[in-house]
């Protein structure tokens, strides 16, 4: 059976009316929803849902349909980068499903949309090198979008336009903004809480972690980049007024390369000679059981039962910290057992 994820970030998370019409939008579709999770300091929900490739496909459909009705980004503030109501719309292909069978997801989707919302293919979907990763497409934000369509500064051509550009800033565009949808591997949403108000530490060790690096500036004004500590990550320092502290925010694309213990040890090992505290993390959407049964083995120092294992990454990773991490619906294999028994 062919079953794929989808988790559309969308650029709501205050407003619980909003966030139970998506809700409802996917479910109409036929696909079952694990996980929903609204941040309101970002302004964000992650969304997670599987399906079959007609369910999903349906589900996503009717989602951004609801997302353009009820979002306007017009009016939009938030502490994560966005361009549009649906920011991102990744879909995961599962089990024995294959990359082509959800790319063929993707191509449907876009086909019902493309001639009302603005869509860039991103990920493995992308039809270039240049515009797979999300944060190039991002650049700039919801708030540079109309001028750097219409001709503006902008310093890459070939990542200018959405896919469907058709040379037309509508209302629609203007409401809803732009959106990215693509297929990519399993990707961890993963931050780590710095106990500061203003991301200072945070954006320090951020900067310093993430693969890109940073540039360094000579007196000449000529620039060198130094390569970041760890491989397939994106991250930012961001403020978390709500809880009244920071957090590194990240996205570990790869977490054979770079898994959570690592990123939240790196972290640690950066921030606390700084004299600030560290005080545990979080996981936004869902997460394969490998990667907590071995950053388990990390902090238990042996291996052990599958359970055993899950309790002591969420007690070394401090998942507990700002609110409950149930793994029985936080594990991707877990949720997903659960989803098939009942």
């Amino acid at each position: 059976m062919t079953l794929i994820e989808a988790v559309p970030n969308i650029s709501e998370g205050r407003d619980p009316s909003v966030i139970q019409a998506a809700r409802e939008a996917i479910e109409s579709g036929g696909s079952t929803v694990l996980g929903i999770e609204p941040d309101a300091d970002y302004n964000r929900t992650v969304l997670t849902y599987v399906g079959s490739h007609d369910e999903v496909v349906r589900s996503s459909v009717q989602l951004i349909r609801v997302a353009s009705e009820h979002i306007d980004m017009r009016h939009h503030e938030g502490n994560h980068p966005r361009m549009g109501a649906v920011d991102v719309m990744p879909f995961v292909p599962l089990g024995e499903t294959k990359t082509e069978e959800a790319q063929i997801a993707v191509d449907e989707v876009y086909e019902q949309l493309e001639s009302t919302h603005l869509m860039f293919r991103y990920g493995n979907s992308a039809k270039m090198p240049s515009r797979s990763r999300l944060p190039t497409l991002r650049k700039g934000g919801y708030e540079g979008l109309k001028e750097r369509f219409l001709g503006g500064r902008w310093n890459n051509e070939e990542t200018r336009h959405p896919d469907n550009w058709n040379g037309e800033w509508t209302e629609i565009n203007e409401k809803f903004g732009a959106m990215a949808i693509g297929v990519r591997p399993v990707l961890i949403a993963y931050n780590v809480n710095v106990k500061e108000e203003a991301p200072m530490a945070s954006s320090v060790a951020a900067k310093v972690i993430r693969s890109s690096g940073f540039p360094i500036k000579a007196g000449s004004g000529s620039k060198i980049r130094v390569r970041g500590l760890l491989q397939s990550v994106q991250g930012m320092g961001v403020p978390l007024e709500s809880h009244g502290i920071s957090q590194v925010s990240m996205n570990l694309s790869d977490p054979d390369q770079t898994s959570i213990h690592l990123a939240y040890e790196t972290i640690r090992s950066i921030i606390e000679p700084m004299g600030v505290e560290v005080s545990g993390s979080e996981i936004v959407g869902l997460v394969p059981l490998d990667s907590m049964l071995e950053a388990g083995r990390w902090y238990h120092g042996s291996d052990d039962d599958h359970e055993t294992l899950v309790k002591k990454a969420i007690d070394g990773l401090g998942l507990n910290s700002l609110g409950e991490f149930d793994p029985n619906t936080r594990i991707i294999e877990w949720a997903l057992r659960a989803m098939r028994e009942e």
